[in-house]
């Protein structure tokens, strides 16, 4: 009477064959594919080795069926019908570009004119205020304004050696460390470069540069969407983004693309909220006054519509305008755009906290 062949009684029988030079059995290594086929007397199933030019191969599929014929009956039809299949290897972990950085925040617009640039640049002074250690990297390639916001224009770059390496060696204004491609590039004459060449130039600040430990790394993204967002997102593990929009409904549409675009599958980045620019003008003579100008809760409006946090409505007075270009960011006056601006900070701090106690202890994130 002819034994009834199951998966069990195979694999008892390859628990006798050893794997050279281990010590241990090829069940024990997982070597045996969960994919085992009986179809009457024949039996077929797959081994897994680490390399396809593991040197053993031949010898540990004899054995296998050496121990099924001795062990489970002779005539079971295993010679030929044993597959080597090459172990998938997960894949190495890649050394991170900012190792001394804890938050990567990217600070982005669906279009311009809304104020982005200004929301990076007093958002990163006021969180070097509160005691952070902050950098802000300008990555608006084609219009970099921020050494002119922080009255760095004229800021010569030098490198250092760390640990045998050369690096840029970041400007500081203002308690933050600043680099943008406006420091190497003729600030009266528009940058023509293809989008690689951008990209290559923009890695280069990320990757050779010698940002130190730094609590948060802001990035001035360029407003919309394009390439440039895809090489940060690629190169940089970023902890969430914000997008800035003014209630005005124009600029409501791109921020709900903006958004989007980070939701999305190929981005897959967290939005940590929504900043409304310009919610209001109040005249300087009389803060308490409001003139919407620009529409009336818009932003609010959209991140309640999107399920997004908003983080802040800042109001439009000239103190911003003129703080811009004069290079000392509004934050740092006693102004009302100064307070909205510091609790602004104050509301993406905890944002960030929020985020990173979502994600497994081992990924957690802590500021000082």
């Amino acid at each position: 009477m002819e034994t009834s062949l199951y998966p069990n009684l195979i694999i008892d029988a390859l628990r006798t064959v050893r794997y050279p030079g281990s010590g241990k059995n090829i069940v024990e290594l997982g070597m045996v594919e969960d994919d085992m086929r009986i179809e009457g007397r024949k039996v077929s199933f797959s081994l897994l080795f680490d390399h396809a030019t593991n040197p053993f191969v031949r010898s540990v599929v004899r054995a296998a069926e050496a121990a099924i014929l001795a062990f489970v009956g002779e005539d079971v039809d295993i010679k030929g019908n044993i597959a080597v299949k090459v172990r998938p290897q997960a894949p190495e972990a890649e050394e991170s570009p900012l190792p001394g950085v804890k938050n990567i925040i990217g600070v982005s617009s669906g279009k311009g004119g809304v104020g982005k640039s200004t929301v990076a640049v007093n958002l990163a002074v006021a969180l070097a205020q509160q005691g952070y250690a902050v950098g802000l990297l300008d990555a608006d390639i084609f219009g970099p304004s921020i050494p002119k916001m922080l009255g760095i224009e004229d800021e010569q770059l030098y490198m250092h050696e760390v640990d045998g390496k050369n690096l840029i060696v970041p400007a500081e204004k203002f308690g933050v460390k600043v680099l943008s491609i406006g420091f190497v590039v003729d600030k009266d004459k528009a940058v023509l470069w293809r989008g690689a060449m951008a990209s290559n130039a923009l890695k280069q600040l990320i990757n050779e540069a010698d940002w130190g430990e730094l609590d948060y790394f802001i990035i001035d993204m360029p407003p919309g969407t394009s390439d440039i967002h895809l090489t940060l997102v690629q190169t940089l593990a970023i902890t969430g983004a914000i997008v800035v929009t003014t209630p005005q409904e124009v600029a409501l549409a791109d921020a709900r693309k903006g958004v989007s675009m980070f939701l999305g599958e190929h981005v897959n980045v967290p939005v940590l909220g929504i900043v409304e620019n310009m919610s209001w003008f109040t005249p300087a003579a009389h803060p308490d006054e409001k003139y919407f100008i620009f529409g009336h809760d818009g932003g609010a409006k959209l991140a309640e519509t999107l399920d997004v946090r908003l983080l802040g409505q800042i109001p439009l007075v000239a103190g911003i305008c003129r703080g811009g270009d004069e290079g000392v960011p509004v934050i740092l006056n006693n102004t009302v755009s100064g307070a909205s601006f510091m609790q602004l900070a104050s509301e993406v701090a905890q944002a960030v906290d929020e985020r990173n106690a979502t994600l497994p202890p081992t990924q957690r994130v802590h500021v000082r």
